[in-house]
């Protein structure tokens, strides 16, 4: 599994990175996580607002922190 969390760095991206973290960890999925902070890269999945969580390609939240159970709930999803 391919996981994806957008920003340039900011308090709300790095909250966001931590929690995909924990929920990787807390569902025992092999994912690689990858923190994207290109401007570039990020309208390239046309989030216009960040923080963003792509999973497999799929965007899954933009603009706000998600919450730890829209996180696991998006994981589960795509496994």
């Amino acid at each position: 599994m391919e996981i994806k969390v957008l920003g340039p760095g900011c308090k709300k991206c790095t909250e966001t990175e931590k929690a995909v973290q924990k929920a990787v960890e807390e569902l025992g999925v092999n994912a690689e996580i990858e923190k994207v902070t290109e401007a570039d890269k990020i309208a390239s999945y046309n989030v216009l607002m960040t923080p963003g969580v792509v999973i497999n390609g799929k965007v899954k939240v933009s603009g706000k922190v998600p919450k730890h159970k829209d996180i696991v709930r998006c994981i589960q999803e795509e496994i």
